[in-house]
């Protein structure tokens, strides 16, 4: 048996502790429930045993009631529910290009927004988030908490990472560090970013990666004719555009080529997140159609409900503790 609210029943401890007392301090007197100061001539009308089994039960049916209100449940079910699904890692790139607007509202946001869409529509894979730019963090180890995962997304900016530019390699690397080496399937994993690579390594790791069964799927975001990178401050107003060493303006465009090749490298699949609405329908289909794993097997307990019952039990008190007569007949 277990409780809703198990603050109640502390109530219930003081109910007894108050009925204890009364009941022992009552004891061996003979008129308990009378002043001794009131006339014996009216006593002698009042039937005190019933009146004892009246207060008895109405006590019970308080007790019951309290018993009631803390939501007691009995009958546990014990039920195997079976997970399956894929190790998805989710590698987002958090760089100062990814807050070009060529995407509505923002190559980051719309990004945040389309992957929000992907994980809700998950079924029983684990989900892990790294953020990446000139290094790359794991945000968010694997797990099946996906209300936990939309929390981890929506805090995601591009000052996460302090070490700007784009090394594309680290977030592969930092995937790799985060799957269990003895599963050579079900892992895969969703680079997004713009393309910008600082680094040229990306491709000779994505086809080591895909040696150890991590399929490497890319989400390129922006455009081919690109976008200026807006420069904001504290209140996010944008305040001025970026400029390279000679004060120029830096255009930022989509590389496809470098995630497409990537993709091929990787044993994936190359997407584009535009801005028409649900670009990530075709990622979910994707990993759907993926073979799934036994990820893991929980026991659940279900509980049923059974204050209705005791809550009757209580009513029925009551209702019997009203017509017990107290006064004893009188002859005429």
């Amino acid at each position: 048996m277990s409780f809703r609210h198990t603050w109640i029943l502390l109530l219930l401890i003081i109910q007894l502790g108050l009925w204890l007392y009364w009941f022992l301090k009552i004891k061996g007197n003979s008129y308990p429930l009378i002043s001794k100061k009131i006339d014996k001539v009216v006593a002698r009308h009042l039937n005190f045993s019933r009146i004892a089994i009246k207060n008895n039960i109405m006590i019970a049916g308080i007790l019951l009631l309290t018993l009631s209100a803390s939501g007691p449940q009995i009958g546990t079910k014990i039920r195997p529910v079976e997970r399956r699904g894929v190790d998805l890692v989710i590698a987002l790139d958090t760089s100062t290009s990814m807050d070009a607007e060529d995407v509505t509202p923002s190559r980051l946001a719309k990004s945040k927004l389309e992957v929000g869409k992907l994980i809700k529509n998950l079924k029983g894979d684990r989900i892990s988030i790294i953020v990446f730019a000139g290094t790359s963090h794991l945000y968010l180890p694997l797990t099946t908490d996906y209300e936990a995962a939309l929390l981890f997304l929506n805090q995601i900016d591009s000052e996460m990472i302090p070490t700007q530019g784009t090394i594309l390699s680290t977030a592969m690397n930092q995937a790799l560090e985060s799957f269990s080496n003895d599963v050579d399937k079900f892992k895969v994993m969703l680079l997004i970013t713009d393309g910008e690579d600082h680094d040229g390594k990306a491709v000779e790791i994505a086809s080591k990666a895909s040696e150890t069964g991590l399929i490497i799927n890319t989400v390129g975001v922006g455009s081919k004719s690109g976008s200026l990178i807006p420069i904001k401050d504290k209140n996010t107003q944008k305040v001025e555009y970026k400029r390279d060493s000679n004060g120029n303006l830096i255009t930022s465009t989509l590389n496809e080529s470098i995630l497409k090749e990537i993709a091929i490298a990787g044993r994936g699949s190359y997407f584009w997140f535009a801005n028409s609405a649900d670009s990530h329908r075709e990622i979910a289909f994707a990993i759907e159609s993926m073979e799934k794993k036994t990820i893991s097997t929980h026991e659940f307990s279900e509980y049923e409900d059974r204050y209705q019952l005791i809550g009757l039990a209580s009513l029925l008190c009551f209702l019997i503790s009203f017509t017990i007569p107290t006064k004893n007949k009188t002859k005429k």
